[in-house]
């Protein structure tokens, strides 16, 4: 595995930027696809090392890191408080999700989804880390209407002590998060959405939207209220987003800026110099890559992303939680390390070739 870079890399001035962080598994504990995470601490905080070092900001215990697809709560919280204090130490930005996956199966009631957030918002806090509102699948289970979701979230954001993040995590990425905001209807579930913003500007640093649906977000990004950021999440078309139009920009929080942190740093520090051209030059060409990574069944993307954290030296296996290593076919890896490969990628190609003919060979030949 390669040295872990320390410290973290002079901020980006034009652009508030957060690569999702994926988790490293340990490879050597017992664990069943349905029981508790076990993670391999070195190299999962030596890669947010990494994600540091070229400055952007980690969002910790996102999806990318396989909530509610393999880490569980008490290994979130855990991850949640190890990456604050390695963030302390190293000067790098962090915010981490909160969310209300430590809720048994079944339906829970309001109070209980809301007691669940208020827990997860007290251990972020007292963490250090910045709020993500994650969208909770309780909540959408449990909520009659949108008038459910302006009562959870504007008891969260009244008692939380700094401004946070609001997630809007389309179903794409979670089937169970299918009429969030109370409405089947995007346009509907848009007007309460902003509506709970409108309520608590002050409370809200900023929105990040993963709808995969450019126009939308632009539209959402102009009705924001003044000091509200954008951050897309939109994992197929962040290069337009991010650079902007004459009526404003989005910032970024992307699970896909976890395998493309170096050529994302080197993008957006183009952009601070007000070089939209050259920015665009670096991260156009890499949508190819992330358009693959995260096609349908779009949710299991973290797949690929850590694949690809393996043949660029960041891990010393290919295990993810949960098996979810086999969440994609062996034809879908190699078109990404085909893809990956012609985008320079990987810090050692030689490496990341070996590894991939030893992928081919475990699970059946040519693909």
């Amino acid at each position: 595995m390669s040295a872990a870079p320390v410290g973290a890399a002079v901020p980006f001035t034009s652009r508030t930027v957060f690569a999702a962080a994926h988790v490293v598994a340990d490879p050597k504990a017992d664990t069943a696809p349905d029981g508790p995470a076990v993670l391999d601490w070195d190299a999962t905080l030596a890669f947010r090392r990494h994600l540091w070092s070229h400055g952007l900001g980690v969002a910790e215990a996102m999806d990318t890191a396989q909530r509610g697809m393999g880490l569980d709560w008490p290994t979130a919280a855990e991850l949640i408080r190890r990456s604050a204090a390695e963030a302390r130490a190293v000067g790098g930005r962090i915010a981490c999700g909160v969310g209300t996956d430590q809720l048994p199966p079944g339906e829970a009631g309001l109070p209980d989804v809301r007691a669940a957030y208020e827990e997860q918002l007290a251990l972020v806090e007292e963490a250090g880390g910045q709020p993500i509102l994650m969208a909770s699948r309780q909540l959408a289970a449990v909520a009659a209407g949108p008038e459910a979701y302006a009562e959870v979230y504007g008891h969260l954001l009244r008692q939380s002590s700094e401004p946070v993040i609001l997630h809007w995590l389309g179903p794409m990425f979670d089937p169970a998060l299918e009429g969030y905001w109370g409405s089947d209807g995007l346009d509907a579930a848009t007007e309460t959405f902003l509506q709970i913003i409108a309520e608590h500007p002050d409370k809200v640093d900023g929105v990040k939207v993963s709808l995969l649906d450019a126009d939308r977000e632009v539209a959402l990004r102009r009705r924001l209220p003044n000091g509200v950021r954008c951050y897309t999440g939109d994992d197929f078309h962040y290069p337009e987003l991010i650079a902007g139009d004459q009526r404003g920009f989005s910032h970024a929080l992307l699970g896909v800026f976890d395998p493309l942190a170096p050529l994302a740093a080197e993008a957006v520090r183009l952009l601070d110099t007000g070089n939209t051209a050259a920015f665009h030059k670096v991260l156009d060409p890499t949508v190819e890559l992330a358009r693959h990574l995260f096609e349908a069944p779009t949710r299991y993307y973290k797949t690929g992303v850590v694949f690809l954290a393996w043949l660029s030296g960041h891990q010393a296996h290919f295990t993810m939680a949960g098996g979810l290593q086999s969440a994609r076919s062996l034809r879908h890896l190699r078109r990404a390390y085909e893809l990956a490969g012609g985008l320079g990628l990987f810090p050692d190609p030689e490496l990341a070739r070996h590894r991939m003919a030893q992928l081919t060979a475990v699970l059946g030949g040519d693909a």
